[in-house]
Order: C-alpha cells, then sequence, then structure tokens
C-alpha cells in the first residue's frame, strides 16, 4: 500500500457547482496550470499538454456523489490513479485530493507534489469565489 495524503480546501460555493466545473477537463487549464496547458478531446479520449509531453486523461463519468476520481497517464505509459471528491460542507463544499506517494519517492518530493496539488486546489477555489 502506499502513504496517501489527503490536501483539501474549501469553496464558498454550493457543491453542485463545485463538481460541474471541476469535473469537467475542459477547465484544468484554468485551476491546474502546473499539470498541464490545453485540454483537448481526441476519439473520444481526454489528451493534456503538459511539461511532460502528452498526457491522457480518464475521468470518473458524471455522478451524483461528487466522485471525480480519474487516471492519468504519462508519456512513458504510466498511469497514475487520483482519488478527488467534492462534498457539501455547509452552504459551501470541500474538495478532497488524496494525493499517493509513488514508490521511491522521497520526502521532499512527496512533499512537493502535495504542496502542488495544494495549490491546484487554491486555485480552483479562487476561480469559483470570484
Amino acid at each position: 500500500m502506499m502513504e496517501t495524503r489527503h490536501v483539501s480546501t474549501n469553496i464558498d460555493r454550493p457543491a453542485a457547482d463545485v463538481y460541474a466545473y471541476a469535473s469537467n477537463p475542459e477547465n484544468l487549464p484554468e485551476w491546474a496550470p502546473g499539470l498541464l496547458r490545453s485540454v483537448e478531446k481526441v476519439d473520444g479520449q481526454w489528451v493534456a499538454d503538459s511539461d511532460m509531453g502528452r498526457i491522457l486523461l480518464d475521468w470518473a463519468p458524471d455522478n451524483p456523489f461528487g466522485v471525480m476520481d480519474h487516471h492519468v497517464t504519462v508519456p512513458s505509459g504510466q498511469t497514475f490513479y487520483n482519488p478527488m471528491r467534492v462534498t457539501a460542507n455547509g452552504e459551501g463544499s470541500e474538495v478532497v485530493f488524496s494525493v499517493r506517494r509513488q514508490p521511491g519517492m522521497t520526502d521532499e518530493d512527496f512533499d512537493r507534489d502535495c504542496a502542488a496539488v495544494q495549490a491546484d486546489l487554491g486555485a480552483l477555489r479562487a476561480v469559483l469565489e470570484a
């Protein structure tokens, strides 16, 4: 089993609004620019341009539970599973991303990944609260 760190943010918007925006891969470049620069659907597959090259995104289907789990396949062919949820929190919402420590990852690399996810979630909050 891999070590997991749950990174989260609260957003002052209803969970349904947050889910509708965040679960659409086309919006990723606006709130996760560290991951990718552009996203397009090619032959039914989400394809993104990133610093690593072209990556493939496979998102959970639309659902009423706020599940935004997704797989990211990098140019080497390695696929990473990323659990992500949006839940109601009072009149607002909470977004939780479970960062998984990959085999051989140093403490510094894991901390850096978690900080990058926290920054992306902060950007998501800023976009949705603007």
